[in-house]
């Protein structure tokens, strides 16, 4: 017993000197790191010595193309920007641009919900797929709509759980609504001064009532009957630009009264997704600054040179440029025929289907 105590203090004795040599040397290693980090601390990057603003611009050309929504979250999201630096998280989180276009969901794709957070930084607001939710999302969306510039929903399931839209939508530029056959709810964007694009489907048409339809300039009505375009097109008549997809309506065709007059329109789409006869559909119409005309050949009844140059008397003898036939297979007789009555018309095509998917300046969602 007494033995292994001398041991043990003979190799304390041992491991003293070993410890010296050690704490010198983390000692000395300690020293140069100290060193090496104040010639790292003193040295500025050149990206830290931009201005914000610049250093703000240069984040929103890493976004894509607004309105075009990012992800919330993963390397194409703007949050990845907050992760580099302190510096650059601030600027980020004060740059509004930066979340103005947001994608709402209600399936949890990350641990925590950023929604609120984006709408508590965003100057504009864009919604995405959600189902349950959409009460408590729209809810978050309409505290905030005196900034939302584009607006875009797409409603099929829930859209009787709406909660009332209305108010003041003052910097609201583009509309796109599409309901289900289940709503019962008025929505109402009556103040919303800088609207001029819009597009409905057959129910939104039904249910969206009080639009500022007067100072409207492009207007996609789809999935729609005739009957239901009626009273819209007679009161929008600052149109540039309508597209019409119309379907089946309730009874048979008979001409509006009074007929519709868009004395700014410059260009016409119109399909129709049935067999049934819309002869007389052009006779509807007196489009003075008509330019650009695309009609689905069962539009034009039983003679189209006859119903289109009754449109072109009709509205004064209107500058048509561009004329497409569509739906309907044509002869080289008949190709001659229309090129012979309208010698003035630069460009006639026949055959070729208009675009079926209305074109949106936002992304697809289906809410």
């Amino acid at each position: 017993m007494l033995a292994n105590f001398v041991e043990d203090r003979a190799r304390l004795a041992e491991l003293e000197p070993q410890i010296k040599v050690l704490e010198q040397a983390l000692a000395a290693l300690r020293l140069k790191k100290s060193a090496i980090k104040e010639r790292l601390d003193a040295y500025k990057y050149p990206v830290l010595t931009l201005p914000n603003e610049i250093v703000a611009e240069i984040f929103l050309h890493f976004l894509p193309k607004y309105p075009i929504c990012p992800p919330l979250a993963g390397p194409d999201s703007p949050v990845l920007l907050t992760h580099i630096c302190h510096l650059w998280r601030e600027i980020a989180f004060a740059t509004p641009k930066l979340w103005r276009a947001i994608s709402l969901s209600s399936v949890e794709r990350t641990p925590f919900n950023p929604d609120h957070i984006w709408l508590s930084r965003a100057g504009c607001y864009e919604t995405d797929n959600y189902s349950a939710n959409i009460p408590k999302l729209l809810a978050a969306i309409l505290p905030v709509r005196a900034r939302c510039e584009y607006l875009q929903l797409r409603l099929e399931y829930h859209a009787s759980a709406l909660p009332t839209i209305e108010g003041n939508f003052p910097l609201l530029r583009h509309l796109d609504i599409e309901l289900d056959n289940h709503t019962s709810r008025e929505i109402q964007f009556l103040d919303a001064p800088m609207l001029r694009f819009v597009v409905l489907d057959g129910w939104a048409a039904r249910w969206v009532t009080r639009l500022p339809w007067t100072q409207l300039t492009t207007l996609w009505l789809h999935l729609i009957k005739f009957e239901t375009c009626v009273p819209i097109l007679q009161t929008a008549t600052s149109l540039l630009d309508c597209r019409l997809d119309m379907t089946q309506g309730n009874a048979e065709f008979t001409s509006p009264d009074p007929p519709i007059v868009l004395p700014c329109l410059k260009s016409l789409e119109a399909d129709f997704d049935d067999s049934t006869d819309m002869d007389g559909f052009l006779h509807s119409f007196t489009l003075p600054a008509l330019s650009s005309l695309t009609v689905c050949g069962e539009l034009l009844g039983q003679d189209g040179v006859l119903s289109l140059r009754s449109l072109i008397a009709r509205s004064g003898s209107c500058n048509l440029e561009h004329l497409r036939i569509t739906c309907i297979a044509v002869t080289p007789l008949d190709e001659n025929s229309y090129r012979l009555a309208f010698p003035s018309v630069r460009n006639i095509e026949f055959g070729v289907d208009p675009d079926p998917q209305p074109l949106h300046l936002l992304s697809n969602w289906d809410l």
